[in-house]
């Protein structure tokens, strides 16, 4: 049997994949550095931070910031309110995403006149007076079907998944008809287990904006105990706020700077209390992103 003969990388080779091996490492740490930097800051001493003598690992360690966070007994509340949103809103998103961009992905009479009034919502709406009109007559003022329902179908996402569709493999839709099966059953049974990559990158999207959601809930929720996560955090970080401006105008210096000293440190600790399950789940999503459309429809 030959011996498999190895291709011998040329110089120009070595060059390229330096190249693009510094490349791709500059641009590592261009996004991580703000990461890791955030989160030595949020267990240093502020007034290491303030004197910028934090810049890589933590000094001076502090836990003041996430205790003072965690001393609110709402945040456990915001939390879970945030995963329910998040959780129950995503289901909704692509409950009506999938099915709509699949459909859009035919040919039938009438597609580009629907495509049309789905395009005008991206660059034209009611304002905020007439929707919060609509909420109200709608009786969805102050419950939490209206963080779910407003924003329950992305258009930009819409095209995304109308885009995968239109790409998938025709064949074995014909066959499920072939063999039978309804459009919703070839909707369910075929071309869903092939869209593992298109679900994956819209649940990504769609999570994301309903944990980092606040402005709808500031507007049109009224109970404490209905409200997301990012309201409780901007609460704490506003009474802060008023806190330092209260002690500069009493004119009482140290009071000033305790009260500097902690509005900074919660500034990062807010950053990583909202931002960390993200970073925790967005590896577990990451996987489906480079699958191809195939998988869990044919097997070798």
């Amino acid at each position: 049997m030959a011996k498999s003969k190895l291709i011998k990388e040329s110089k120009g080779d070595r060059i390229f994949n330096g190249v693009n091996l510094a490349f791709v490492t500059l641009f590592l740490l261009m996004v991580l550095y703000p990461l890791i930097y955030i989160l030595s800051c949020s267990f240093s001493d502020p007034h290491l931070v303030a004197n910028g003598e934090v810049w890589l690992y933590p000094r001076g360690f502090n836990l003041e910031g996430y205790q003072r966070v965690f001393e609110d007994s709402d945040i456990m509340i915001g939390y879970a309110n945030t995963i329910f949103y998040t959780v129950v809103g995503t289901l909704i998103n692509l409950l009506l995403t999938l099915p709509a961009g699949y459909a859009l992905s035919k040919k039938f009479p009438g597609r580009n006149i629907i495509m049309t009034i789905f395009f005008i919502t991206m660059y034209f709406g009611g304002g905020m007076i007439p929707t919060y009109l609509l909420i109200r007559d709608m009786e969805l003022y102050n419950t939490r079907l209206v963080l779910l329902l407003m924003g329950a179908v992305g258009v930009y996402n819409v095209i995304i998944a109308r885009t995968f569709f239109a790409n998938t493999p025709k064949d074995l839709e014909e066959a499920a008809i072939i063999d039978g099966a309804s459009t919703l059953r070839t909707f369910v049974q075929v071309v869903i287990p092939i869209s593992k990559a298109l679900i994956g990158v819209l649940t990504l999207y769609y999570a994301v904006g309903h944990w980092n959601s606040y402005f709808n809930a500031m507007i049109y929720l009224r109970d404490d105990w209905k409200k997301p996560l990012q309201l409780f955090l901007r609460n704490i970080l506003i009474s802060e706020e008023l806190s330092s401006a209260m002690s500069d105008m009493a004119n009482d210096s140290e009071a000033m700077a305790e009260a500097e000293r902690l509005k900074q440190l919660l500034k990062y600790s807010v950053i990583i209390v909202s931002s960390l399950p993200l970073l925790i789940t967005y590896p577990f999503l990451q996987k489906y992103f480079d699958k191809g459309v195939l998988i869990g429809s044919i097997k070798g």
